[in-house]
């Protein structure tokens, strides 16, 4: 378990299988099942992307886009802003930006 745990601080997009294959490379004897069943006891899971994360859910209002038919003519009429996250090798970075 501690070497799971020092893989998966590692490489954090690593799943049961991958896992696998990098424990057995180390000359451990496991299984997928074994190692998933480790994962899930440890409480880590593989992180990535998952499908269909900007569909909205049943029931969400859908704002109108209120810049449709407004002239942009001078600065700090309009603000913008955006926010994302960028893996890093053992953490995630949050990126705001705000723009004029």
């Amino acid at each position: 378990m501690r070497r799971i745990d020092e893989l998966h601080h590692e490489y954090p997009f690593a799943g049961s299988r991958m896992m696998r294959d990098f424990l057995n490379c180390e000359g451990v004897s496991i299984g997928r099942g074994h190692v998933a069943t480790l994962m899930k006891r440890m409480g880590i899971e593989a992180i990535y992307r998952r499908p269909n994360t900007s569909k909205p859910a049943p029931g969400h209002k859908i704002y109108p886009y209120l810049l449709r038919n407004v002239t942009i003519e001078r600065s700090e009429q309009v603000w913008a802003t955006d926010i994302t996250y960028s893996p890093m090798a053992r953490c995630f970075v949050y990126l705001c930006a705000v723009g004029d």
